[in-house]
C-alpha cells in the first residue's frame, strides 16, 4: 500500500512513525502547508502531486475541518484511491456526499479514528451489526468537555481555569467552541448513529447543547444532591423513527459514567441481543488516534471498505420527555409555566419534550441547561 498523507500534525506524524517500520505499507507522499524534509517520503504543498501519482492507491486525510478536506477526499475517490480519514466533521456533514461516491466508484472508505480516538469503537460498532439489531448509540465522546466537567467536579476549578488547563495539555484549542458548544460531539454521534441504525439522520435536527455557560456555583448545587454533570450524547431508534441530541446531562455519583475521569471517553450501545456495552479509553491522543487510522488501512488490505451500506436520509424526532436544570438571566412565559421546583437560582422544570427545550435554549443564549437523570427517584422537584 502506498499513502497520500495529507497533513503532518498531531495525528498524521503519529500515522508516519507508526507505518514507518511496517512492510505492508508507505507513506510515499506528505501534503504540509510548511517546509519539511523527509528521509523516504515525498513532501508538497500542491495536492494535485498526490492525486496524479498513479501508484499512491491510499489517500490518509490528518487536516480536519470541512474545507479544503471534503474537496480532497471527493477527488481522491473520484481518483480511484481508497480513503482512511479522522475527520468526524466532515463524515457528518456530507455523509450523503461520501458514501454515494465511494460506492460509485468501487473505492473503500473508512474513518475508525474519527469518534473515540483509539477506542475502535465504530469498528465494533460494525461486527455488532452483523449479528444483532443495535437499539441505542451515547454516552461521553469528547475528551475536553469531560476534562473541563471532571476538573471543576473533583478540583474545585471554575469554567475559565479548567479550560485554561486543557488548553495548556492540548486538549483543547485555543477557540473552543467545537468542544465547548458540543458541535464535536454532535458529529461523532451523527456518525455512530448513522453506522448503527443503517441511515442517514437529518443532520441539522440534531440539537446540541454545551457546557460554555456552566458555573462552579451549579457544579456546587449538583454536589448536593450526588450528582455529576457530563456532556452526553444520545441517539435511539425504535419501531416508528429515531432521536437524536447531546446536552449537558445529570447522574447519580455512583453511576458508571460519573466516574469517567480528564480526558477519557466511555461510549455505549445496546444491542437486540448482547444487551448494554460500554467502551472506555482516551479519545483523542496522537498514537491512540493515529493506530486506528492504520488499522483502517490495514482493513483496507484486507479488501473490508465501510462499516455499513449507505442508508436512506431519514427524519430525528426528540420528543421524549425529561426533566431540565436551567439557569438563565432571562426567565419567560414559557419557563415560568414549565417551573415545578427550584435548585438555588435555577428553574426545575416539570417534564418537556426534549426538542421543545432545546428550541427554547436557542433563543435565550448565555443559558445554561442541564438535563435530570431519567425517572423521578431522588429529584423531589419533578
Amino acid at each position: 500500500m502506498r499513502i497520500g498523507l495529507l497533513g503532518f500534525g498531531t495525528v498524521g506524524q503519529g500515522v508516519y512513525n507508526l507505518t514507518k517500520p511496517r512492510e505492508d505499507m508507505e507513506v510515499a507522499w506528505v501534503l504540509c502547508r510548511r517546509e519539511l524534509a523527509l528521509p523516504d517520503a515525498r513532501v508538497t504543498h500542491d495536492f494535485l502531486d498526490i492525486l496524479g501519482d498513479a501508484s499512491v492507491d491510499t489517500v490518509v486525510e490528518a487536516i480536519g475541518g470541512l474545507h479544503p478536506a471534503r474537496e480532497y477526499v471527493m477527488a481522491a475517490m473520484q481518483a480511484g484511491k481508497n480513503v482512511v480519514t479522522a475527520n468526524k466533521a466532515m463524515m457528518a456533514e456530507f455523509y450523503d456526499e461520501l458514501l454515494p461516491l465511494a460506492q460509485e466508484k468501487g473505492v473503500l472508505l473508512r474513518c475508525t479514528a474519527s469518534v473515540g480516538g483509539g477506542i475502535g469503537w465504530l469498528s465494533e460498532l460494525e461486527r455488532v451489526r452483523r449479528i444483532e439489531t443495535v437499539r441505542h448509540v451515547g454516552g461521553i465522546m469528547n475528551g475536553t468537555c469531560n476534562y473541563i466537567l471532571d476538573s471543576m467536579t473533583r478540583l474545585g476549578l471554575g469554567y475559565q481555569e479548567a479550560l485554561a488547563n486543557a488548553q495548556a495539555l492540548g486538549y483543547a484549542e485555543a477557540d473552543p467552541s467545537t468542544d465547548v458548544d458540543g458541535f464535536d460531539t454532535r458529529h461523532k454521534l451523527v456518525v455512530s448513529a448513522n453506522i448503527a441504525f443503517g441511515v442517514s439522520l437529518d443532520f441539522s435536527a440534531v440539537p446540541a447543547a454545551g457546557i460554555r455557560y456552566i458555573s462552579d456555583t451549579d457544579v456546587a448545587e449538583f454536589k448536593k444532591h450526588g450528582l455529576v454533570c457530563k456532556l452526553v450524547s444520545c441517539a435511539n431508534a425504535y419501531e416508528d423513527g429515531y432521536e437524536a441530541y447531546v446536552e449537558p446531562t445529570l447522574y447519580p455519583i455512583t453511576a458508571l459514567e460519573a466516574a469517567v475521569p480528564t480526558n477519557y471517553n466511555l461510549i455505549t450501545l445496546e444491542g437486540s441481543t448482547s444487551g448494554r456495552q460500554s467502551f472506555y479509553g482516551q479519545g483523542a491522543g496522537r498514537y491512540p488516534t493515529a493506530y486506528n487510522v492504520v488499522q483502517d488501512c490495514m482493513d483496507f488490505i484486507r479488501g473490508r471498505g465501510f462499516y455499513c451500506a449507505y442508508g436512506p436520509k431519514t427524519p430525528v424526532r426528540n420528543d421524549r420527555k425529561k426533566c431540565y436544570y436551567i439557569r438563565t438571566a432571562h426567565p419567560d412565559g414559557w419557563l415560568e409555566g414549565h417551573t415545578a421546583g427550584h435548585w438555588g437560582e435555577a428553574v426545575i422544570t416539570e417534564q418537556v419534550a426534549v426538542a421543545e427545550a432545546h428550541d427554547w435554549l436557542q433563543n435565550h443564549p448565555g443559558t445554561f441547561l442541564c438535563a435530570l437523570p431519567d425517572g423521578k427517584e431522588g429529584i423531589e422537584t419533578c
